[in-house]
């Protein structure tokens, strides 16, 4: 598992369900846009801080943005 891969694709994927921009996102959880997208290209790491403020500003549990979805890794082969 590559979790730089799954907290990015997670990510993205709950952002946009609720149907935001990366740049609305971004100054919801108090950070800025470049970062939000280079996390989402898998470019960025992530601190344990920033992972809980992504997870309060998407209204969901952060253990959620770690889950590996089985689906986004068979497409990745």
């Amino acid at each position: 598992m590559d979790i730089v891969k799954v907290f990015g694709s997670n990510l993205k994927k709950y952002r946009t369900a609720m149907g935001i921009s990366q740049e609305l996102f971004a100054d919801k959880c108090g950070l800025h846009r470049t970062y939000i997208s280079a996390i989402e290209c898998y470019r960025r790491s992530i601190s344990l801080e920033n992972i809980q403020r992504i997870a309060d500003a998407l209204n969901i549990e952060a253990y959620k943005l770690l889950l590996e979805n089985k689906e986004d890794t068979e497409n990745d082969k």
